[in-house]
């Protein structure tokens, strides 16, 4: 049983570390040994663990978006909700800053993105938008939407972008976000 629990928090060890040095450094210059030396355990358990720094990346880049159950929101607050939600999760949760940061500056951070956002922000769209078939183009620019306002509050850290309240942003951001999920056309 112990053995099971050292080799979780192992596991834990080196994601926690994994994702801020890709977020610091960039998939590129990120090295096994510096994120062993971050997690405090040797480079050959990184290597056992997750075999190269591909696989590594892709376990730190592995991330639920957690979106609500939208199936008894109403369609016409379904911008408030996704935008209040996405500015919880980033307000709480470091590794979506730091996949935005690999993403903006790593093709294979780029592509972990896009994948988590059609992935779960694509059937949102499908569900609710007049046309099924112009669900991805929508998720896109829902996704433009809050993918901004993070680039800018959480990673430029542009002062008005920062200063805003949650509900500001939420009152800013929300109808815009829900035009693009459900108006028939711009």
């Amino acid at each position: 049983m112990m053995t099971v629990r050292r080799s979780d928090a192992t596991r834990a060890a080196i994601l926690e570390a994994a994702r801020e040095r890709f977020a610091s450094d960039g998939y590129e210059r990120a090295t096994i040994r510096a994120i062993a030396r971050d997690a405090g355990i040797d480079p050959s358990m990184v290597m056992r663990y997750y075999g190269n720094k591909e696989k590594l990346f892709a376990a730190a880049s592995e991330i639920e978006i957690g979106l609500p159950d939208l199936g008894a929101v109403p369609a016409r607050h379904l911008g408030v909700v996704l935008v209040t939600h996405f500015l919880e999760r980033w307000e709480h949760d470091e590794a979506l800053t730091a996949m935005l940061r690999v993403g903006v500056t790593n093709e294979a951070g780029a592509a972990r993105v896009q994948a988590i956002f059609a992935q779960q922000v694509g059937p949102v769209a499908r569900g609710v938008c007049p046309d099924p078939a112009d669900a991805p183009r929508r998720a896109a620019l829902v996704s433009s939407q809050i993918l901004g306002m993070a680039l800018a509050r959480y990673v430029l850290r542009l002062p008005p972008a920062v200063e805003m309240t949650p509900e500001e942003i939420v009152a800013w951001l929300g109808p815009t976000v829900q035009r693009y999920l459900t108006a028939e056309e711009p």
